[in-house]
């Protein structure tokens, strides 16, 4: 019924957001007279704001049709290279000739944790330069007729397991947050099997690898709560109007509820701060606003067993950490990775992933040589400043590019 009233609650602002879109025009435009009000500003800036706060956000397109190779200009096309129920392999291909050396391949994997894969936009653009680039495009779990059944934990590892066939054993993984337990597990059976296509090096940052160790608000949410709390308040169904209604889900707009609520304080102050840039007239300013919260708002639904798994398997049990999962009747053991590179990178204040839970993956891998590993913390660093933004272009990205030229 929640996702049912959500509809019904979209259906009324939908309307209010149009007509403040309108009316922030009507006392903005240079055409309008009625922009030529000393109160103009306030008033536009008041319905663009509005605007803002009712508007439905939809996934974001990547943006990303150049980038600089050797110091020229080249295009960029996303392709679909491989496409499975729930998700989608992106291949970003560079219009480059075709004798030149080959770049390190790399695998963004992006999390399927409330948010589209176009939040690590800029994650993508910084390797491009100098890397054949892929990501995992997760789709929302709404789109997904009912039909083609349940996507649990298990089956996220066996995609990345797929995906890393596919691509071949001179791979470079990069895991940003949530995907960092997957991945390492689907690299520690492919190491079991002495799979011939097992990656290169493997960079896992800010991800909930050992929740034991310096836990958050988010931590404490997963662990307080019984298993059955979870199942009972959080899953719903999908409602009729969209392709995959009847499918359980963790609704995008309950993760995103969260999200905010984390830090409510900083996202009341951004707003107001749009709405003095829109008074002042600082569209630049306002403009950054825009881009962020276009991102931000976005967001998906996540397939109930999938969401589940992730709450018993990771933040209850901690079954990685402990050694005792299992997938398929096979036990997930990173002991038995050997013939790789690992790069753990953590955010010095990230409050999503605490200190030590991504770097934890060291003791994991106990056969990896300390020449075959290194660890980074971002001073000053928050969890979305680990893939995005300044710290992530200056300080962070640069490590990453050079461990992998090491490892190449």
């Amino acid at each position: 019924m929640l996702y049912d009233f959500r509809e019904w609650q979209r259906s009324l602002l939908n309307p209010l957001a149009s007509f403040n879109k309108i009316g922030e025009h009507v006392f903005s435009s240079p055409l309008s007279p009625f922009s030529y009000s000393p109160v103009a500003p306030h008033i536009a800036a008041t319905h663009g704001l509005l605007h803002r706060l009712g508007k439905e956000y939809v996934k974001p397109e990547w943006h990303i049709a150049t980038t600089t190779v050797d110091g020229k200009t080249v295009k960029v096309e996303p392709m679909v290279r491989l496409e499975n129920p729930f998700c989608r392999l992106i291949y970003f291909k560079r219009s480059l000739p075709t004798r030149r050396k080959p770049d390190p391949k790399v695998l963004l994997v992006a999390p399927l944790s409330g948010h589209h894969a176009t939040l690590l936009r800029d994650t993508v653009r910084s390797f491009l330069p100098s890397h054949e680039v892929y990501i995992t495009d997760w789709l929302d779990a709404r789109m997904v007729p009912e039909k083609l059944g349940e996507f649990s934990l298990n089956d996220y590892v066996n995609y990345i397991t797929q995906f890393l066939s596919e691509l071949g054993p001179n791979l470079h993984v990069v895991a940003v947050c949530q995907p960092t337990v997957p991945v390492l597990a689907a690299t520690a059976l492919m190491a079991s099997d002495n799979n011939p296509m097992l990656p290169r090096s493997l960079t896992l940052m800010g991800g909930p690898v050992d929740t034991r160790q310096g836990p958050t608000q988010v931590n404490q949410l997963a662990t307080t709560k019984p298993y059955e709390w979870f199942e009972d308040n959080l899953i719903h169904r999908v409602p009729a109007r969209y392709p995959g209604a009847g499918r359980k889900v963790y609704p995008g707009f309950l993760q995103h509820a969260g999200f905010v609520a984390m830090n409510a304080d900083r996202h009341v102050k951004s707003h107001y701060d749009y709405y003095l840039h829109l008074v002042q007239g600082a569209e630049s300013d306002a403009q950054a606003h825009r881009r962020f919260y276009d991102e931000y708002n976005a967001v998906l639904d996540m397939p109930a067993r999938f969401y589940l798994d992730t709450i018993q398997v990771v933040f209850q049990d901690q079954l990685l950490p402990k050694g005792e999962w299992s997938i398929d009747g096979r036990w997930v053991n990173p002991g038995d990775i050997r013939d790789l590179s690992l790069f753990t990178i953590e955010g010095e204040l990230d409050d999503i992933s605490g200190p030590g839970q991504t770097h934890a993956a060291h003791d994991l891998c106990h056969h990896l040589s300390p020449a075959q590993k290194q660890r980074y913390t971002a001073p000053g660093c928050g969890h979305y400043g680990i893939f995005s933004g300044r710290r992530w272009r200056s300080l962070i990205y640069p490590k990453i590019a050079s461990f992998i030229a090491k490892v190449s």
